[in-house]
């Protein structure tokens, strides 16, 4: 759950970056908020979801 929220939060921030910079227009944000949300409604979620966590896994594990 906190993983999840910290993703929503990063690519809100990127998502807003973007805006601003013009290199992101609306509508364009619009249509990834979009895709964001069918395809959290098909079988391939779980599938992106294990692969997220097992990136962050694999990423919290890393010693500089």
């Amino acid at each position: 759950m906190a993983i999840s929220i910290s993703v929503v939060v990063l690519l809100l921030i990127l998502a807003v970056v973007f805006v601003r910079n013009g290199g992101l227009k609306p509508s364009h944000a619009l249509v990834c908020v979009l895709l964001g949300f069918f395809l959290a409604g098909t079988s391939l979620a779980p599938t992106v979801k294990d692969g997220l966590v097992t990136t962050s896994n694999l990423v919290s594990s890393l010693h500089p």
